[in-house]
């Protein structure tokens, strides 16, 4: 199957318009040279690969800076541990005159009155949707935003009544981005939220909750495996799930909606509600017991499944689909899995370095693992906005109001920012045999392109009417006034993959009318002597908008 052929299939084009590269866009499993470091060119779509990967939407200017730096330096930028940003404050006091302007509202209490309740949840959910957009826009060469988008997919839950629940769940995904694996999974399993969700706070001795149980075996960190009997699933049982339950009991969340200041979101244990029995556990982990350990025992419980191989396996595979591809031949297995299960247990479950690893690998930059991914619409919409940018209101409130917007267009493409569909993520990381191709259907693909079509045409309607500043944009390229070098930026930049000669001279053709390249060279320099001339600027800006929403218009920008 020709991936480029499926997306003009997808997007209603013809896979008989133009030819595609040779092998460059098919989906067979790319050759696997296991985790041997990269010892190739590193140039600009080298460069681009990385940062298309670990960040949301790269610049031309960053592509080049880390082009510059070298690939070693970029690595170590992209995977430094930064300072977590500041909270998200009140920036309205009528809708929150619980928070003074200028403070955070992530853990202050609610008002007695109910209905000024309901605007204070509703205004802090805004904030927060608004802050964590701003944080992908503000990234810089850092994967963090990368990767608590990865945990909160692993480890999803679906969004609280309760914005600072939201908040302080996903700031415990970002703190641990690159931390320790093991780690992480302890802190989830007594997480407010997370005690919300899967009803850990209704998990008592008397009446066990398997839900938390069920899913931090299936999904959080060991995975089934084959059928192989009644209740077994290779990789632990039924008879497991029961008894992890019981070990689990106990805990509850605390500050849902208080109206009391001196009750803090936390997650507490109540001994009276905790089983004290000893757990006996399967063959599957080798008849381990569990003997009572109270407020500790949930850590017991990690351990004991942390000495499975197994869990590196399978989070290893989760980091390769979504870093590099949905599709794990057995030669990947084999080269790429196993080694970065290995690097995970020689480092006791540190992330790092086998994410490291991975993204500095040969197999990481095979030509072939260059573009077969379709974004998600985090990427496709935030990404592009990066990519040429946008201006932003200088008032923080109204730039918000206008992020706010973007939200709920992000959301139309089926993909909703701290509410993943089910406790499994968004299907395109798991479901298969389709996985990425999830996210385009008749109703995503119209919204895709409305979106593109409007950012490129100024008609993005945030509150107003928005779109990029093309000029701005294309000023940055390496030399504007050259047709051929500008389309040649402009394709480098938006898509992951270069273009057939006839889809660039198609490009050529949009942009001057199959007039000589010279006739763009005197007008954009007729431009740039007079600025000021709105009849040369508005023909100059109107020629680049319709090239650049033919761009997007591409089936290969819909690809990573």
């Amino acid at each position: 199957m020709d991936r480029r052929a499926t997306l003009a299939t997808l997007l209603g084009r013809s896979t008989t318009e133009e030819p595609t590269a040779p092998d460059a866009f098919t989906l067979s499993p790319p050759p696997s040279a296991g985790l041997a470091p990269y010892a190739g060119k590193w140039e600009f779509a080298q460069a681009a690969h990385l940062l298309r990967r670990t960040t949301f939407g790269p610049t031309f200017a960053q592509i080049n800076d880390v082009v510059k730096q070298g690939m070693k330096t970029t690595l170590d930028q992209l995977l430094k541990i930064n300072p977590l940003p500041s909270p998200p404050i009140n920036l309205d006091y009528t809708t929150d005159p619980q928070v003074p302007v200028g403070s955070t509202w992530i853990d202050a209490v609610y008002s007695r009155d109910a209905n000024n309740q309901v605007t204070h949840v509703s205004y802090r959910a805004r904030s927060l949707a608004a802050w964590t957009l701003d944080n992908v826009l503000s990234e810089g060469i850092s994967i963090r935003e990368k990767m608590t988008l990865f945990w909160h997919n692993h480890f999803a839950t679906n969004q609280q009544d309760d914005p600072r629940f939201n908040y302080h769940y996903m700031n415990t995904l970002r703190a641990n981005a690159l931390g320790n694996f093991k780690d992480l999974v302890k802190k989830i399993t007594i997480d407010p939220n997370m005690l919300r969700f899967l009803n850990g706070n209704q998990n008592t001795r008397t009446a066990p909750n398997e839900n938390f149980a069920r899913e931090l075996l299936e999904l959080f960190t060991i995975g089934k495996g084959p059928l192989a009997g009644p209740g077994d699933y290779t990789n632990y049982t039924e008879s497991d799930i029961k008894e992890i339950a019981k070990a689990l009991t106990g805990w509850r969340d605390q500050g849902y909606y208080t109206t009391d200041p001196m009750v803090k979101i936390s997650a507490v244990f109540r001994p009276t509600n905790h089983d004290t029995t000893i757990k006996k556990l399967s063959s599957r982990f080798g008849g381990a017991e569990i003997p009572n350990g109270n407020e500790k025992e949930y850590e017991t419980v990690v351990d004991i499944i942390f000495t499975k191989a197994e869990v590196a396996r399978y989070i290893s595979r989760k980091l390769y689909r979504w870093f590099v591809y949905y599709k794990i031949s057995a030669a990947a297995e084999t080269e790429v899995i196993e080694p970065m299960a290995k690097i995970l247990i020689d480092n006791k479950f540190e992330i790092l370095p086998a994410l490291r690893a991975l993204l500095s690998s040969q197999h990481f930059f095979d030509s072939l693992n260059l573009g077969p991914m379709i974004k998600n619409p985090i990427d496709f919409s935030l990404g592009l906005i990066k990519q040429v940018g946008l201006t932003w209101p200088a008032v923080q409130a109204t730039k918000y109001t206008y992020l706010n917007s973007l939200f709920g267009t992000i959301s139309q493409q089926q993909m909703i920012y701290f509410n993943p569909p089910d406790v499994a993520g968004w299907k395109a990381y798991y479901q298969e045999p389709a996985f990425y191709r999830i996210w385009i259907n008749a109703t995503t693909l119209n919204n895709r392109m409305r979106f593109t079509d409007r950012l490129a045409t100024a008609r993005l309607n945030l509150g107003a009417n928005v779109g990029l500043n093309i000029l701005d944009f294309v000023k940055n390229l390496s030399k504007p006034s050259d047709p051929n070098v500008l389309i040649s930026d402009m394709v480098k930049i938006l898509l992951p993959q270069s273009l057939t000669d006839a889809q660039m001279a198609q490009l050529n053709d949009t942009l001057l009318g199959q007039l000589p390249d010279y006739e763009w060279t005197v007008e954009y320099n007729q431009y740039l002597a007079k600025p000021d001339d709105a009849k040369l600027k508005g023909a100059i800006e109107g020629k680049l908008r319709t090239l650049i929403q033919a761009i997007l218009a591409m089936p290969e920008f819909y690809l990573s």
